[in-house]
C-alpha cells in the first residue's frame, strides 16, 4: 500500500471560534445548527436586561419629572391679597387645580417654642437623635462612618401663608408637600467617652461609637413660602392650599418660584441624561453581541469552504477521503468514528479526521500540543 499526499495549507487563523462548544455530534450538522451552536453570554444577558430596566425606570421617573415641569411652566401665579376670594367664587366649583401662592408664615393660634433657643418660634418643629459609629469594614480592611436614628419627633400646628394685605390661606397637609427645607436651629454633637472595657468590646464587635447628634429644625414663624397645590374656598370662607387631587406635586418651599422652577428643570434633565445612558450601553451590548456572531458565522463560512476545498483535491487526486466511513482500525482520536486523513505539520502526526481539526478550539496537535502551521489531507492510492 502506497501513501500519497497534497499540500493543504492552514491560513493562520482559528477557524473555529473558542467560545463555542464542540460535541462530536456537532460534526454532522449544517448551517441549521449555526444560530444553536453561537453562545451567548450570562453577563451580556445581565447587562442588556440590566440596561433595559434600568432604562425603562429612569424614563419613567423623568417623564414624571417632566410632567411636574410642564404643570409649573402652566400653573398661574396669584397674588396672596383680597381679590383672591372674589377669584374663587368667579371660578366654577371655587377651585383652582394648580397654583402659585407665595406668603410668610404665620400660627393660627400658639406657635412652637424651640426646647434649645428661647427667642424661636414655628409651626413645624423636628427633633433629631443621631448615633454616629465607626464600623469595620473587612472586604476594605478599614473602618468607615455610618450613622443610625435613635430618636425622631415632628410637630406641627396649624397655620397660615400671609400676604401684603393681611390675606391669610391656610395650608394643609403640610408634611405631604416636597421641597420643605427646615431650618436648623439647634445641633450639638455629644462625644462617646470609653472605658478600657468598651474599647476591647469595640475592636471584638467592628463597631465603635464616635458619638451622639443632636438636632432641632424648624419652619420659623415669618418665614417666607412658596406654595403650589390645590387652592379652594371652604364653606366658611376660608382660603385653603391641599394637595392636589389629581396627583399632581404639591410644593411647599422656602425658595422662590424662579429657583424652584429651575431646580426641577435640573432634576428632569438628570433623569433624561442617565436614562439615555443606560439605552446607549444597552445598544452597545447588542450591537457587541450582534458582531460576535457575524464573525462566528464568518468563521464558519470559512471552515466549510476549507472543508469543500480538501474534498475537492481528494477527488481531484483520486484517493479516497471518505469520512462516512467507518473502518475497524486507524480511527481519529477525537470523534472515534471516522478515520485519520489528514496530516498536521510540522509534527507530522496523523491522529484526526478533517472534521475535528476544523473543529479544534486552538490550532494545536491534539496528541503533541504543538502549533499546527499546515495540514495536507491523506489518502490511499
Amino acid at each position: 500500500m502506497q501513501l500519497a499526499c497534497v499540500t493543504f495549507h492552514f491560513q493562520g487563523k482559528h477557524v473555529l471560534s473558542p467560545e463555542a462548544s464542540f460535541h462530536p455530534k456537532d460534526l454532522k450538522s449544517g448551517c441549521c445548527g449555526r444560530m444553536e451552536s453561537f453562545p451567548i453570554r450570562t453577563v451580556e444577558v445581565l447587562c442588556l436586561g440590566t440596561s433595559i430596566t434600568l432604562s425603562g425606570l429612569f424614563y419613567y421617573i423623568y417623564r414624571k419629572k417632566q410632567k411636574t415641569v410642564d404643570k409649573l411652566n402652566e400653573a398661574p401665579r396669584l397674588s396672596l391679597d383680597r381679590n383672591l376670594a372674589n377669584i374663587l367664587n368667579a371660578t366654577p366649583g371655587k377651585c383652582l387645580q394648580y397654583v402659585v401662592i407665595e406668603g410668610s408664615v404665620q400660627p393660627v393660634k400658639e406657635p412652637l417654642r424651640s426646647q434649645f433657643q428661647e427667642s424661636c418660634a414655628g409651626v413645624i418643629q423636628k427633633l433629631v437623635l443621631r448615633e454616629h459609629r465607626l464600623v469595620w469594614n473587612g472586604l476594605a480592611r478599614t473602618w468607615t462612618d455610618s450613622e443610625r436614628f435613635l430618636h425622631q419627633r415632628v410637630n406641627e400646628v396649624p397655620f397660615n401663608l400671609v400676604g401684603s394685605d393681611k390675606a391669610e390661606v391656610r395650608v394643609l397637609c403640610p408634611m405631604e408637600a416636597s421641597g420643605l427645607n427646615l431650618e436648623v436651629v439647634h445641633e450639638k454633637f455629644h462625644p462617646a467617652s470609653y472605658s478600657f472595657t468598651d474599647i476591647i468590646s469595640q475592636y471584638l464587635s467592628g463597631k465603635k461609637p464616635k458619638g451622639q447628634l443632636e438636632t432641632e429644625e424648624m419652619v420659623k414663624v415669618g418665614a417666607m413660602l412658596t406654595g403650589v397645590g390645590e387652592l379652594f374656598l371652604d364653606t366658611d370662607h376660608a382660603l385653603k392650599l391641599r394637595p392636589p387631587t389629581d396627583g399632581s406635586e404639591f410644593f411647599l418651599t422656602p425658595l422662590d418660584f424662579e429657583t424652584m422652577q429651575m431646580e426641577q428643570e435640573g432634576q428632569a434633565l438628570m433623569w433624561r441624561v442617565v436614562a439615555s445612558i443606560c439605552v446607549v450601553t444597552g445598544v452597545a451590548v447588542l450591537l457587541w453581541v450582534v458582531r460576535r456572531y457575524y464573525r462566528h458565522l464568518k468563521a464558519e463560512k470559512e471552515r466549510e469552504q476549507e472543508r469543500r476545498d480538501f474534498e475537492r483535491l481528494c477527488t481531484t487526486e483520486g484517493g479516497d477521503c471518505d469520512e462516512d466511513a467507518e473502518p475497524d482500525y486507524n480511527t481519529c482520536v477525537i470523534c472515534l468514528s471516522s478515520p485519520r486523513n489528514c496530516v498536521v505539520l510540522d509534527c507530522g502526526h496523523v491522529c484526526c479526521c478533517f472534521r475535528c481539526f476544523q473543529a479544534l478550539p486552538e490550532p494545536v496537535c491534539p496528541m503533541c500540543r504543538q502549533l499546527i502551521k499546515r495540514v495536507v489531507p491523506l489518502y490511499q492510492v
